[in-house]
C-alpha cells in the first residue's frame, strides 16, 4: 500500500472512501483537465491498445523538445506507471546477471525501489539521508560508495518522497559522474519535479547516456486510476527496456489521457498556483501549533507529530487521512499530501485539535 487507505481497511472501519479527504497520496489538487473524459471517450473500447504508444510518445517529444534541443521519439519509452518502469529496470539491469547486481538506494524514499530490487534478488545498499540536516545526504559518501561497489543501478527521488529533499544539478552531476565511471545507470525519478517552485532543467542530463529520468503523468495530471509514467533515458536502454515490456501494457484509455493532459498547456500552471498557495498556508498553520516541518520542494510536507501511528487514527476519526511514515524508517513523521485550500483549512484544525489532546 502506498499511503491511501484500501478497500479492506475501509471495510473494517465501516468507512466510505467517499466520507474521507485523502491526503497520503500527493497528486495534483485540481483533478484532471477538463478534456481528459472526452478524449477517453473516443476510444474504441474493442480494439487492442498500441504496443509502442507512439502517439503519446510523439506527443511528450513534442512537449519536451525546444529550438535547442530536440528529444527524439526513441528515446522516449512509456510505462503503465512509473513504478512498471522501476520493475523492468531491476529485471534488465539486475535479476539477469550471475549475481543478480548491485542496487544502490538513496533512502528514505519510496518503498516500490526496494521492493523491485529484491524481486530481481539484488544486493541493496543505503545511503541514509541525515535528519539532523532537514535529510540532506552526504554525496561525497555516495560517490564513494559508488566507486568501491560499482552498483548495476542508482536510484534518487528528486525531489524526495517523503523529505521532499531536492538535489541541485551540481549534487546530481556527482552521482552521474560516479555512476559512469562505474559503468552503471543513474535513474532520477522526477515523479514530483512538476510541482517544485524553481526546478533546474533536468533535461541537459540527457546528454549523458548513463542517466535516466523518470516521471509521472499521473501525480501531474490527477490521474492516478488510469496509471501512466515515462522515462528518457538513450535508446539503448529504451530498447532494452522495451524487450521485457509485455505487449499492451500501457491501455488506450491511459494513452488518449495522457496526450490530452499534455496538450492543455494552461493545466500545470494552474495546478502549480494550487499546490503553492495551499502549502504555504498549512505549513504556517502547522508550524503555529508548535510542530517540525521539515523544508519540501514537492507537493507534499512531512510532519514530525511524535508517533505517526497514533496521529493518523486520531485524524481518520475525523474522516481525514495521512501518510503515516513508518514503512520509510520514519515512525515520528507523517506526510500530507497538498490538496485545495479549503481542504487543508480543515486539516489545520483537526490538527491543531488532535495536538491539543497528544500533549
Amino acid at each position: 500500500m502506498h499511503g491511501n487507505i484500501g478497500p479492506t481497511e475501509l471495510r473494517a472501519l465501516g468507512l466510505k472512501r467517499e466520507d474521507l479527504l485523502d491526503f497520503s497520496a500527493s497528486i495534483s489538487p485540481i483533478g484532471p483537465p477538463e478534456g481528459v473524459w472526452n478524449a477517453m471517450r473516443s476510444v474504441d473500447l474493442s480494439s487492442y491498445p498500441d504496443p509502442e504508444c507512439l502517439e503519446l510518445r510523439e506527443t511528450i517529444c513534442r512537449h519536451l523538445s525546444t529550438s535547442s534541443r530536440q528529444i527524439s521519439i526513441g528515446r522516449v519509452f512509456v510505462g503503465n506507471g512509473s513504478t512498471e518502469i522501476f520493475h523492468l529496470l531491476t529485471r534488465v539491469y539486475l535479476a539477469g546477471r550471475p549475481d543478480n547486481g548491485i542496487a544502490l538506494l538513496m533512502t528514505p524514499t519510496y518503498g516500490e525501489y526496494d521492493g523491485a530490487c529484491r524481486l530481481a534478488g539484488a544486493k541493496i545498499l543505503n545511503l541514509v539521508a541525515d535528519a539532523a540536516k532537514d535529510f540532506s545526504w552526504d554525496l561525497g559518501a555516495a560517490a564513494k560508495l559508488i566507486s568501491e561497489n560499482k552498483p548495476n543501478i542508482v536510484i534518487i527521488c528528486n525531489p524526495n518522497n517523503p523529505t521532499g529533499v531536492y538535489l541541485d544539478p551540481q549534487e546530481i552531476e556527482i552521482l552521474a559522474d560516479a555512476t559512469r565511471d562505474a559503468g552503471g545507470l543513474l535513474v532520477v525519478d522526477e515523479a514530483y519535479l512538476a510541482f517544485v517552485a524553481e526546478p533546474w532543467d533536468s533535461l541537459a542530463l540527457m546528454d549523458r547516456p548513463e542517466v535516466m529520468l523518470v516521471r509521472s503523468m499521473t501525480k501531474d495530471y490527477a490521474q492516478t486510476a488510469l496509471r501512466l509514467g515515462y522515462a528518457l533515458a538513450s535508446e539503448e536502454v529504451v530498447t532494452r527496456l522495451r524487450a521485457f515490456q509485455p505487449d499492451w501494457s500501457v491501455n488506450s484509455l491511459a494513452q488518449k489521457a495522457g496526450v490530452s493532459a499534455l496538450e492543455d498547456t494552461e493545466y500545470l500552471p494552474r495546478a502549480r498556483e494550487a499546490v503553492f498557495s495551499a502549502k504555504d498556508f498549512l505549513s504556517g498553520e502547522l508550524k503555529s501549533i508548535g510542530l517540525e516541518i521539515p523544508n519540501s520542494e514537492a507537493n507534499f510536507i512531512l510532519v514530525k507529530v511524535g508517533d505517526a501511528a497514533k496521529w493518523r487514527s486520531l485524524l481518520l476519526a475525523k474522516g481525514l487521512v495521512v501518510r503515516d511514515c513508518t514503512s520509510f524508517g520514519l515512525p515520528e513523521f507523517i506526510r500530507v499530501g497538498i490538496r485545495p485550500l479549503s481542504d487543508c483549512q480543515r486539516l489545520a484544525t483537526a490538527m491543531t485539535q488532535v495536538s491539543e489532546t497528544v500533549r
